[in-house]
């Protein structure tokens, strides 16, 4: 059964705004154009090359010799990270507390008391031989059993990311078909995870049943300093870029901080403290996660323990982080 969480009333999806939400409860996503400026985006990318370069395997950036695997720290999918406790990086929270960024959470959920998740970065680097592609994991992240959208996913775009520069992909309009999909295949809820209750990865004659009722797969292309919402119902996953382009992001996700039991917001204050990374989900799904298997010189230096810049941990921060009240 999906957790439990307090004086939880969602937003309603069914009537018009008229402005960007209208899209987003449309399609299931959205990108709202130009809310970091382009001076933050560029600091960002700064700030993740200076993050590779403090580790010890020789990355430089001005040295594209060293844009190898064997330079870099680990990472899964060309370069997704959630391991280092990246996800509580100074530049990481810096990102997550952007004006125009809490600005467009808070309109969203009609609150500016907000919960952030502690997620993880992208920042793919070109290669001089093609990235290997990786299978398709077309899949959701709420449990078809919670009524309502309670999570909304974000990307922090910071480079340009046209078709082939890898990144978000979307299955157009599946989150309304949700509850039908789930009705009419209800053998297949047993396979959910995460949490455990939500993480639904979709099998390829599942896809079929929503292409057959008019959805179909959209590349989700941004500007820097646009940012990229989507509902955890709308079917969605990631492809690796075929370009020469750097991918460099933030994933970010708020919800209201109503939506959060006191038991998760002990639990989430502890792993602030701890500065360990836990799932997409602000208010829920609190538990540490990391999916990647660690370069064995890495487990011996204790990598996984080590941060390049602590965060400043200003009020926001911390109510952002659930350790101190609104």
């Amino acid at each position: 059964m999906p957790h439990q969480t307090t004086n939880q009333q969602t937003v309603d999806t069914s009537i018009e705004y008229g402005d960007w939400r209208d899209e987003l409860f449309q399609n299931g996503y959205v990108v709202l154009k130009g809310v970091i400026p382009q001076a933050r985006c560029d600091h960002y990318i700064d700030k993740m090359f200076q993050w590779l370069e403090s580790f010890p395997y020789g990355f430089r950036r001005d040295d594209r010799s060293t844009w190898t695997e064997e330079h870099l720290p680990t990472h899964i999918k060309g370069g997704m990270y959630h391991r280092y406790r990246v996800q509580h990086e100074r530049f990481v929270w810096e990102a997550r507390t952007e004006p125009g960024v809490l600005d467009a959470f808070a309109k969203l959920w009609g609150t500016d008391k907000l919960l952030a998740s502690f997620d993880g970065i992208n920042f793919t680097l070109p290669a001089d031989t093609p990235l290997p592609q990786t299978q398709p994991w077309p899949h959701i992240d709420q449990n078809p059993q919670r009524e309502g959208m309670q999570c909304v996913q974000g990307i922090l775009n910071f480079a340009p990311n046209g078709p082939k520069d890898g990144g978000l992909l979307v299955m157009k309009g599946s989150t309304k078909l949700m509850p039908e999909f789930f009705k009419t295949h209800s053998k297949v809820i047993g396979r959910q995870t995460w949490g455990p209750t939500d993480w639904f990865g979709f099998e390829k004659d599942e896809l079929k049943w929503f292409e057959d009722r008019g959805c179909e797969i959209h590349k989700v292309c941004a500007d820097p300093g646009d940012v990229i919402l989507w509902d955890s119902r709308t079917m969605h996953f990631n492809c690796v870029p075929t370009s020469q382009n750097i991918r460099s992001l933030v994933y970010a996700c708020y919800t209201p901080a109503s939506f959060a039991t006191p038991e998760t917001l002990q639990k989430k204050a502890e792993l602030f403290d701890e500065r360990v990374g836990t799932t997409h989900w602000p208010h829920d799904n609190v538990f540490k996660c990391s999916v990647e298997k660690m370069r064995p010189d890495e487990e011996a230096e204790g990598a996984s323990k080590r941060l390049f810049e602590e965060p400043i941990e200003t009020e926001q921060v911390l109510k952002l982080a659930g350790k101190i009240p609104y």
